[in-house]
């Protein structure tokens, strides 16, 4: 039987939102330049938590504006289905319009059956303020909550359809009912390692030709009163500093902890035959990737072995002398750091045999399930050009022997693997080339 080649997926459209702006450009010119993200909380209170900054993406408000150029029908459908989206998902659609019209594929260049949606998000929180009204029904004169009250009297106060602000399949819901996508739809929930998986589950769709053309992207916060508490109870979370810009410090010797932020990122991904065929502009072209779960049983050093895992599925058969860097998770927490820095030695060797390592965390921190979308955006611009540097890293620690990108001169090459994983030990990676 002849071997037939694997149909080449490309990329031919972005959208970002995040804190550093909301426009592709913007987001890579604010990296290049040191730029910031992190400042005091707004949507959190302060003085409750350990932390009162964050990496907020201020400039969505969710106006229609945010969604990008549209005609009049789309933007009436999407401002009303506004009331049942909660902000995560409203940044996950924003991103998908804004990739779209990036794109050009319109509906008039799209086989509507043969279009999809996958999308990562990671699982999303209610408000409390959704059931503020019920649960002050349900208080006797003392201010005490008496739950037999609640199925009679508080629960009748809740939002019949306030559950469907907040399922993580959602995002990828209204994309594919607002463009009339009929594709392919799929949703991934694996924290920080959403991205690179609906990536690679977007190629292999393609590849196998049940697509030709599919919105890919993820959406995230850490921003949220419930979700915040929860990061801060449970994860090393970077400590105050009177520069809030200084306290995400990737692979440095100092850092303490992550830093919480938002963001969402969306691509469009089509087959080269597809692309061609209407005269798209092409961005880049995935050509690798890697999916890894190893948990805590399997010992201390379970992120090394599923970030190695993940880097050498994603690296295949190509040599690492090729890579023009590697876009780490990056987390600036002890241990994964640490941790992740073992892998990439595993991986390419001692620092001065690696590509430059870069993360954009130092700038804004882990944007959850959102945030490998925005970095592997970021890369994919930077192509071509100079690499960013890790902000907040002058050099890396002793136990992170990396080659580190502290500069602005450092070519970022014609091809990148990105890398994220989640606390539990659920890694992903996706090796991006430029179109050639």
């Amino acid at each position: 039987m002849e071997n037939v080649p694997s149909p080449r997926v490309v990329i031919t459209g972005l959208g970002v939102v995040t804190p550093l702006g909301n426009e592709t450009d913007r987001l890579v010119a604010g990296l290049r330049d040191r730029t910031s993200g992190v400042a005091p909380l707004t949507q959190v209170p302060q003085n409750v938590l350990s932390i009162n900054h964050g990496a907020e993406a201020r400039e969505f408000t969710g106006d229609i504006d945010d969604y990008g150029p549209m005609d009049k029908k789309l933007q009436r459908t999407i401002r009303k289905g506004s009331k049942v989206m909660c902000r995560e998902i409203e940044m996950g659609v924003a991103v998908a319009q804004l990739a779209l019209t990036d794109s050009g594929l319109g509906p008039d260049q799209r086989d509507r059956d043969r279009t999809g949606v996958i999308y990562g998000c990671d699982y999303i929180m209610s408000l409390p303020e959704e059931f503020a009204s019920g649960i002050k029904k349900c208080l006797d004169e003392n201010g005490t909550f008496q739950f037999d009250r609640w199925g009679q009297q508080g629960k009748p106060e809740v939002n019949p359809l306030w559950l469907l602000k907040y399922l993580p399949n959602m995002p990828a819901s209204h994309i594919a009912i607002y463009n009339d996508l009929r594709g392919p739809n799929n949703s991934i929930t694996v924290r920080e390692a959403s991205a690179g998986a609906a990536l690679a589950e977007a190629y292999s769709t393609i590849a196998r030709g049940h697509a030709d053309a599919l919105v890919v992207g993820s959406t995230g916060s850490r921003i949220h009163t419930l979700r915040s508490l929860h990061a801060d109870m449970q994860e090393e979370l970077a400590s105050n500093r009177e520069d809030p810009t200084k306290m995400s410090r990737p692979f440095s010797a100092d850092r303490d902890g992550s830093v919480l932020g938002e963001g969402a990122g969306a691509m469009v991904c089509e087959s080269l035959e597809h692309a061609q065929a209407r005269g798209a502009n092409i961005l880049g072209e995935i050509v690798g990737y890697g999916s890894s779960a190893v948990g805590p049983a399997f010992g201390p050093t379970f992120l090394q072995t599923a970030l190695a895992n993940v880097m050498r599925s994603a690296l295949g058969k190509e040599s690492p002398s090729a890579i023009g860097h590697v876009h780490a998770h990056g987390l600036a927490t002890p241990q994964c750091d640490a941790q992740e820095a073992a892998a990439i030695v595993d991986v390419f060797g001692p620092a001065d045999e690696q590509p430059p390592v870069t993360t954009a965390k130092g700038h804004f921190g882990n944007l959850g399930a959102g945030g490998g979308m925005v970095e592997i955006i970021a890369s994919l611009k930077a192509l071509g050009g100079n690499l960013f540097p890790i902000l907040n890293c002058q050099s890396p620690a002793d136990d992170c022997p990396i080659n580190a990108c502290v500069d602005d001169s450092t070519p970022a090459g014609s091809q990148f693997i990105n890398v994220n994983i989640t606390p539990q030990g659920q890694a992903s990676a996706i090796r991006i080339q430029a179109f050639q």
